[in-house]
């Protein structure tokens, strides 16, 4: 074990486990449960947990605001239920939080930007992301791409299938600059094979590896940049959001 330097900051990865500041450092008195949908959808996901009476077991608090953790019943399967911030940093902080307290196997869903010509609204299943954010670097070894778990892609697309949804696997651009995604990066990106763009997954699946996590995400299209002289932000694929959070609550049934 030992830090590899580089002259690009970015590039320097330490494979020793234990960090200065761990993320169960607080040492609460809360034990996870092993399942759990992190979902990058808003509001929804407080309605949802209220409908369905999750109980709320602690708080996740940032410099931003306290993100609730909810627990369900899900006919005798307790899942851990909590919003995704979007942004890798953010997202992943609450991941590795997640994981630290017990959660081991995880389902996300959220809105994905489209490079292809595909329709608002349909889902997506991501099974590789190419790393153009930071914050997978932490948590792996330089390289171009992070698969996502094979095995909760599976559970997602099993669960898509019983409900007679269509779907496409994809590879996924997780960026951080979202409002540098250029004409060529988009033109480039496209030729490497990737159709959708979004800016947490290749993060979340690297923080889940290093962990000995298994994670795995529902997207579904919402704004296009399939026509990049003309950006088209469309509807943001709101209309999907109710029903991945309840395709993800299923799969994650059967992890």
């Amino acid at each position: 074990m030992a830090l590899v330097k580089n002259p690009i900051p970015i590039l320097e990865y330490d494979d020793y486990p234990f960090s200065v500041l761990m993320p169960d450092h607080e040492r609460l008195d809360l034990n996870l449960p092993e399942r759990a949908v992190f979902a990058f959808l808003e509001d929804t996901v407080d309605r949802y947990a209220e409908k369905h009476h999750a109980k709320t077991v602690s708080h996740f608090v940032s410099a931003t605001k306290p993100y609730p953790v909810y627990v369900l019943d899900l006919n005798g399967v307790q899942v851990c239920l909590m919003q995704a911030p979007v942004g890798a940093p953010a997202a992943v902080q609450i991941l590795d939080w997640m994981i630290g307290y017990g959660v081991k196997k995880i389902v996300s869903t959220g809105s994905c930007g489209v490079l292809e010509d595909i329709d608002e609204g349909k889902f997506l299943i991501p099974v590789k992301a190419l790393r153009d954010e930071g914050t997978s670097y932490h948590y792996l070894p330089p390289s171009r791409f992070v698969h996502v778990s094979d095995r909760v892609s599976k559970a997602i697309e099993k669960i898509l299938t019983a409900y007679e949804f269509s779907f496409t696997e994809v590879m996924t651009w997780s960026t951080d600059g979202f409002f540098r995604e250029t004409r060529e990066k988009v033109l480039y990106r496209k030729k490497e094979g990737c159709s959708v763009v979004e800016m947490e997954c290749s993060s979340l699946a690297a923080c889940a590896q290093m962990r000995g996590a298994e994670w795995g995400e529902l997207l579904y299209a919402g704004d296009t940049l399939a026509n990049v002289n003309q950006y088209d932000e469309r509807g943001s694929g709101d209309g999907s959001r109710e029903i991945a959070l309840q395709l993800c609550m299923e799969a994650v049934k059967l992890l």
